[in-house]
């Protein structure tokens, strides 16, 4: 009887735990969630195995935007060696005024297998 009511008190406590748990957690928002919030506008690239979404992208000489990258597939990183500009790991977002007319490459920076050589596009500041 002992073994019995211990076990309904464990099993009990458990499933209030797991409850209290799942109610009070919160998702992580993303850097790409917390920087849509910020009101900031933003450059947004999004990486996918051996390409990213746009061949080219372009803004304009003076503007101050947010540079996001988004991994949609595998792990990637940008480097716009030229502005200084260099995003991976857990930093995937920073704010960047761009004051260099030109343009720029835009390279992976994290091996990313075969067609990592090939995967880059330009950024065009006018």
């Amino acid at each position: 009887m002992y073994k019995w009511i211990m076990s309904v008190l464990f099993f009990g406590a458990c499933a209030f735990g797991l409850i209290f748990l799942l109610v009070s957690a919160k998702p992580e928002k993303s850097e790409d969630e917390a920087a849509a919030e910020s009101g900031k506008p933003q450059l947004k690239i999004t990486a996918s195995n051996f390409q990213f979404d746009q061949a080219e992208y372009r803004v304009k000489t003076g503007e101050t935007l947010q540079v996001v990258l988004k991994n949609k597939e595998g792990t990637h990183g940008i480097d716009i060696t030229q502005l200084g500009i260099s995003l991976s790991g857990k930093e995937l977002s920073k704010e960047v005024t761009f004051d260099k007319p030109g343009t720029y490459e835009i390279v992976c920076s994290v091996p990313c297998g075969a067609g990592h050589v090939n995967m880059k596009a330009k950024l065009i500041v006018e």
